[in-house]
């Protein structure tokens, strides 16, 4: 196919027309590119029309619902969603921005291209769904009001991309990102304002035009459902009228903590910390936590050449990793807590810090830990008791928390498993286990280094009773058995488990029976806590 030169397609970009009959003409109506193919939508749709229809005959009338999404696999899950909700009797609507990537930009002849193929493929969904391209809503003024949660969701999502911290407002990427949250905004705030959805229902809804949308969503007092996927299969997150990967458990624990945990209950929480001391996958996760299985903590002693001096264990996150943006409490970010924990550490040599670089680090391109470490000293070598583990090091993060005394961290799921395992833990970020009655949180600098003074002056000051241990065994059962909900289809793997779960099979009465609760919560019905069940 003959390629357009960009000035070319500057110039037809803004013609009337021209990118959509060129789709249509010299492209046969297919995608511009493998990104963002909609095939097997487009393959499944009759199926999921005619589960649709059959289910519409016993079902009474529900919400009207509006679904956002971008990026073509969150396209795809949602038009899924989309139907299943429809199923169920609500009205339903799929706003969508068709770009196949958020971090390069796009010309518009191409993106209009885009959005003509994302049309023909989503009409097909009618009239169970009415799709509608935000590219074609008529843009509301934004109000200042808006601009500054807009500018905040566009600083995350440079860091969310490059794995930072300290973004520039004027690189390229962040005039990208802070352009399209405001397209976003503008053409949701005219859609939500003249068609007043009764829930909006968006991925993620603290990143990309999702958070926009959620924050548009949340000035005009619409009721928001937020939702992502962790580690576990055939489960989702998500949250009411809060971005869920801020992972808000407060009304959870409050409803549950109390609960004494059955024999069955406390079997499957100890099999699943047991599995992540072991590096094993376990039932329906399917993530390993570590390289190696548990080699134990005399052993770990010996690596490290550690002697008789207390040890405190700093277990680091991935730097720019979602669930730290906008955790701070009392630093400016992760790394200052960082830079400054290991400079307080550098003045006591009475006592042995090790450092543990994330494993995760393996697999990502943004800073390490270990030169936010080394910049904390000026560049100069590692004091011999200050002891840095690196991502790929042959040790296992659970042989640490054998030997600390103390537990540092900013947001990493290892604070409540060092809780779990007895070893008291100061919190330096704003992470979902804090507060919870069995960890030390901080509110300040000052207070933050004066734990740490009384904690290394008397290592059993700050010992956790048993009723603190059993109430972190407690709490880790409803986070994460509790918190995930049931639900048929994991963004990740939802083309396999649509194989397994057919929207047919997911409207009958024994689709429901498993599932019914969590869509019911997608639509903004209150989650009972007190009578939630696995």
């Amino acid at each position: 196919m003959m390629k357009l030169k960009p000035s070319l397609k500057r110039l037809l970009g803004e013609l009337p027309l021209t990118a959509e009959l060129y789709w249509q003409v010299r492209q046969n109506g297919r995608p511009l590119s493998r990104s963002f193919s909609l095939r097997r939508t487009e393959q499944r749709l009759p199926e999921w029309r005619a589960a649709v229809e059959a289910s519409l005959k016993h079902v009474p009338k529900g919400k009207k619902v509006l679904i956002f999404a971008t990026l073509r696999y969150w396209i795809e899950h949602a038009t899924l969603l989309g139907m299943a909700l429809a199923g169920l009797g609500h009205a339903v609507s799929l706003a969508y921005l068709p770009y196949a990537n958020w971090h390069k930009p796009l010309n518009r002849f191409d993106l209009r291209r885009q959005n003509a193929y994302a049309r023909s493929i989503l009409e097909k969904a009618r009239p169970y769904i009415q799709a509608v391209s935000w590219l074609e809503v008529k843009p509301a003024p934004l109000p200042a009001s808006l601009m500054e949660a807009l500018e905040a969701v566009s600083v995350r999502d440079v860091q969310y991309t490059l794995q930072i911290e300290d973004v520039d407002e004027e690189s390229d990427l962040y005039r990208l990102r802070l352009a399209r949250n405001l397209q976003a905004a503008a053409a949701a705030l005219a859609w939500l304002s003249a068609y007043r959805p009764e829930v909006v229902l968006t991925p993620n809804g603290s990143i990309l035009e999702m958070g926009a949308v959620y924050q548009v969503a949340r000035a005009l007092s619409i009721p928001v459902v937020t939702y992502e996927f962790g580690e576990q299969r055939q489960r989702i997150w998500l949250a009411q009228n809060a971005e869920v990967m801020r992972q808000e458990t407060d009304t959870l624990w409050q409803a549950r903590k109390e609960v004494p945990l059955s024999e069955e209950q406390w079997s499957q929480v100890k099999a699943l910390f047991s599995a992540r001391q072991q590096a094993d996958l376990w039932q329906n996760f399917s993530r390993r936590w570590q390289g190696i299985p548990s080699q134990g903590g005399v052993r770990t002693r010996q690596a490290l050449g550690l002697d008789s001096r207390p040890i405190v264990l700093l277990a680091a996150n991935v730097i720019g990793d979602s669930l730290t943006l906008g955790r701070q409490v009392f630093s400016r970010n992760m790394s200052e807590w960082l830079q400054r924990t290991v400079a307080y550490f550098a003045r006591r040599p009475d006592v042995h810090l090790i450092v543990r670089v994330h494993p995760g680090e393996r697999y990502t391109r943004g800073p390490s830990v270990a030169q936010v470490v080394l910049q904390a000293l000026g560049g100069q070598p590692l004091p011999p008791h200050i002891h840095l583990v690196a991502a790929d090091a042959p040790l296992n993060t659970y042989d640490l928390i054998e030997i600390a005394d103390l537990g540092l961290v900013y947001t990493t799921t290892v604070g409540l498993e060092m809780a779990m395992s007895g070893v008291p833990v100061i919190v330096a970020g704003q992470t979902h286990y804090r507060g919870k009655g069995f960890t030390l949180d901080p509110l300040s600098w000052e207070a933050y280094f004066e734990m740490l003074d009384q904690g290394l002056q008397d290592v059993a000051a700050y010992a956790l009773s048993e009723t603190q241990v059993a109430l972190a065994w407690n709490y880790a059962y409803r986070f994460f058995f509790e918190y995930p909900r049931p639900f048929p289809w994991h963004l990740l793997h939802f083309w396999d488990e649509l194989e397994a779960w057919p929207l047919q099979r997911v409207l009958s009465q024994e689709g429901q029976d498993l599932f019914g609760d969590t869509f019911r919560y997608l639509t903004a019905e209150p989650v009972n806590w007190l009578e939630v069940a696995r």
